[in-house]
């Protein structure tokens, strides 16, 4: 039977490592895959799934008013797919987070999604917090903080590499914009 997964952490955990090697995994005996990304991060060209240590794939881009159930049933039609897995999840909206579902519940096939949970104030992203609350898994990809501890939290640089305190919630970028911390160092540059 298939489910809904949801595998976040904070950046540099290996969400797109992990969600290219369970791609490769089903390919490998034989089954169809579908990898989807967010049209809005092209950090690595537009349609393509990247990884920091060099492997790639291209991929389906969606934007926030894409029906998936429309684009993932035409997929299957064309070649039956055996999972669907999307990358930087934590753009889907409300609907499409709804419309996953769809999928898994109605046409039973596994739907892996890949992304953060929270953003750089610590606030939940639309797509994460319904994945958080429909999916069937969920699944904490761990990282470290500089000081040793799980890294769950993310803070945005400016480009003298500060902390922001505020800012608009989305804004593309790596290791030059976003830096993942504990919580005790999240709250000491944030909220105290």
């Amino acid at each position: 039977m298939a489910q809904l997964y949801f595998y976040y952490s904070a950046m540099n955990a290996g969400k797109s490592t992990s969600l290219l090697q369970s791609s490769y995994n089903y390919r490998e005996r034989g089954m169809n895959t579908l990898v989807m990304t967010a049209s809005i991060d092209d950090r690595y060209g537009k349609g393509k799934v990247a990884s920091r240590i060099g492997i790639e794939t291209e991929a389906q881009v969606f934007a926030a008013a894409d029906n998936l159930v429309r684009i993932i049933e035409a997929a299957h039609r064309e070649t039956p797919l055996h999972c669907v897995l999307v990358d930087e999840c934590q753009f889907l909206s409300k609907e499409q987070v709804r419309q996953l579902t769809f999928i898994v519940d109605k046409l039973d096939i596994p739907v892996l999604c890949y992304g953060l949970r929270t953003d750089f104030q610590g606030e939940l992203f639309v797509g994460s917090h319904y994945l958080l609350a429909w999916a069937d898994k969920l699944v904490e990809l761990k990282t470290i903080c500089h000081c040793g501890r799980k890294a769950n939290m993310v803070v945005r640089l400016d480009g003298d590499g500060k902390v922001m305190c505020e800012g608009e919630q989305v804004a593309i970028g790596g290791n030059e914009s976003y830096e993942s911390v504990c919580r005790k160092h999240f709250r000491e540059s944030i909220w105290d």
